[in-house]
């Protein structure tokens, strides 16, 4: 087609659109005539470091090429706005500028926006529309790719590099046979804006100074040029597989925690340990149970289905997500790349206002994640909004953490004055307690709790007298000292109620003998640690399938119950159908005790004595406390 003068709007320039027509002879002109407006504000843009003006002016450079070779004029018409107006421009302002400068001009007025075509044809404007949604070609970035690559590196004036294999086992291998120049990564550059216009799926989603982050289809790009990076760079990443949660193979406690109970979750990992990739199989999940589901990220790179909105904060901010938040009312909101303060507190904020929220965070080390909390909001509140830690490690679950607040003198101090608010971090799993966090003075301590720490001349000697004792009792028993006032027995399990004794009374009565509290545990337990299987936890869960004495498969179920933690008292409320019934009550598969349910439904245990005092531990540090009936 052979025009006499052309006037091509903003998304034609940047996108490179008339320099290749003009090489294809796809279009012929006597004149091009840009607005000073358009640019004006590319210029800004360019000054900027943003890459939509850099794109822009490169095809002007090139028109003004084409120009001398090909006898066509480049012109520059309109009237330029004042520098102050220019922050406040916005791309149609120009788009209309130029749009009115073709009617002016009689000229053809060449767009790739559907409003502004529709706009000229309405007001008798001579108008090319070009839709740069047909026909894509695809961008060269995919062509290194392939299905084992996780994410490619280009970088001007070296070899083109990707990582290739899966989270935790992966190499880094070239993919290309030359090095890239600063025009390759430019072009690649421009063909990525180019692509991400075209398409529905494809978001230009933080533009700064220096950099651009793009999510198209399912690649994540960062490009970044001077003088942010010392060169041109492109780093695209994208998901290599796509797992449900039943592949994580998670354990039936934690599945429970996640589907009942659990509301205020962090996934945590390294870069490119499968955080993201565990964290879309769980957002499928919960909306597979027919849940409202919705997403805050930025990038928005989760591969999601349909049903659930994906919100980008990069196009928003906190105050806009609050609100929508709790207007739309989900069931479920996963916050993808918490990075900053305002993340943090915008999280927090959502959990303490009823909102189911699983936080996605970078973490070295499980208690990281929490840690990442203190200072951003008070102590006492991080188990309100957190309860439940994921580790990820080379794409699996490595570990699980769970968070309560106790009021109790910290492990390692003695006096009883000492007692304060105490955030307990237990091993999910086995119950165990791994760091405490409090205050001291002034500072926020967060402080490991190891067990296996060698023992004081004082705690062997009064570990070497417990021994003793409870050899009276017990053949086979082992001791380990909690602190200078307490410490745990282990025995066998058939023994527990014999030293324990009628309403506590035995177990009382050496306490006061030896002046030290004692706690009573399964031998199992202990054995479990060196002997990993099913002993310990995992032999209570065992016992407690098949309870029965002699290979009898017991016929006592368990009850569902909710639990009152009294200040004398621990009161389990059960259901009616279950009044006046002989229950047993178990913690980690040992029996305690047998009661009867009262004509309330409920089981009231008395916490002075030592079976009440062991049941309110249990249920102050996520052990299994069970009601057999």
């Amino acid at each position: 087609m052979r025009y006499d003068r052309i006037v091509p709007d903003l998304s034609i320039l940047v996108e490179g659109v008339l320099s290749k027509k003009l090489s294809s002879k796809g279009i012929e002109a006597d004149e091009i005539i840009i607005h000073e407006a358009i640019l004006a504000l590319l210029e800004h843009k360019a000054n900027q470091n943003k890459v939509i003006g850099s794109l822009g002016i490169d095809e002007i450079d090139r028109l003004r090429g084409m120009a001398e070779k090909q006898g066509f004029s480049l012109g520059f018409r309109g009237v330029k706005p004042r520098y102050s107006e220019l922050s406040r421009t916005e791309e149609w302002e120009t788009d209309s500028k130029a749009r009115q400068l073709a009617y002016d001009e009689d000229a053809i007025f060449i767009t790739a926006d559907k409003t502004q075509a529709r706009i000229a044809k309405a007001k008798s404007t001579r108008c090319v529309f070009m839709d740069m949604r047909t026909g894509s070609r695809g961008i060269r970035l995919e062509k290194f790719f392939d299905k084992k690559t996780m994410s490619v590196h280009l970088r001007e004036e070296v070899m083109p590099y990707a990582k290739k294999g899966k989270p935790g086992d992966w190499k880094f291998v070239q993919v290309g046979k030359k090095k890239l120049t600063q025009e390759d990564i430019q072009d690649i550059s421009r063909e990525i804006i180019e692509e991400t216009k075209k398409r529905d799926d494809g978001f230009i989603e933080i533009e700064r100074p220096g950099s651009t982050i793009v999510q198209l289809e399912k690649y994540r790009i960062v490009i970044t040029k001077p003088p942010f990076s010392d060169g041109w760079e492109i780093t695209a990443v994208r998901p290599v597989r796509k797992l449900t949660l039943k592949e994580y193979e998670l354990s039936e406690k934690l599945l429970n925690r996640i589907s009942e109970q659990a509301e205020g979750v962090l996934i945590a990992g390294a870069p490119g340990m499968g955080k993201s990739t565990f964290a879309a199989a769980l957002a499928e999940y919960y909306a597979e149970k027919d849940n409202i589901v919705k997403t805050v990220e930025a990038p928005r790179d989760l591969v999601l289905p349909e049903k659930i909105t994906q919100y980008a904060i990069s196009h928003g901010d906190a105050q806009e997500i609050h609100d929508i938040l709790l207007l739309s009312r989900p069931d479920y909101t996963f916050f993808d790349e918490m990075r900053n303060t305002a993340d943090f507190k915008l999280f927090a904020d959502l959990r303490l206002a009823g909102i189911g929220f699983i936080g996605v965070v970078h973490a070295t080390n499980p208690i990281d994640a929490i840690q990442r909390f203190v200072g951003r909001i008070e102590l006492g509140v991080i188990p309100q909004v957190i309860d439940t830690v994921i580790f990820i490690r080379d794409g699996h679950i490595e570990k699980v953490l769970g968070l309560k607040i106790l009021v109790k003198v910290p492990s390692g101090m003695t006096e009883s004055d000492l007692a304060r608010p105490v955030v307990t971090v237990n091993d999910f799993e086995t119950g165990k307690l791994e760091f405490e966090m409090y205050s001291y003075g002034e500072e926020t301590v967060v402080v490991p709790v190891t067990a296996n720490a060698k023992q004081s001349p004082a705690r062997e000697l009064a570990k070497k007298q417990i021994e003793s004792e409870i050899r009276l009792y017990s053949d086979e028993a082992f001791v380990e000292m909690l602190s200078e006032s307490r410490c745990r027995v282990f025995v066998p399990k058939e023994e527990i109620p014999k030293i324990i004794g009628k309403q506590g009374k035995q177990i009382s009565e050496i306490e006061k003998s030896i002046g030290i509290g004692i706690d009573i545990a399964s031998l199992d337990d202990y054995k479990g640690r060196k002997n990993p299987g099913k002993t310990g936890k995992a032999a209570g869960r065992a016992g407690r399938e098949k309870p029965g004495e002699d290979g009898e498969e017991s016929t006592k179920k368990r009850i569902q119950y909710s639990v009152k933690l009294m200040s004398k008292s621990i009161v389990f409320i059960v259901d009616p159908d279950n009044i006046n019934k002989n229950v047993d009550i178990t913690v980690d598969g040992d029996y305690l005790m047998t009661a009867k349910v009262s004509k309330k439904a409920m089981i009231k245990v008395k916490k002075n004595n030592k079976i009440g005092r062991f049941i309110a531990d249990a249920v102050n540090t996520d052990g299994t406390v069970e009601i057999l009936g």
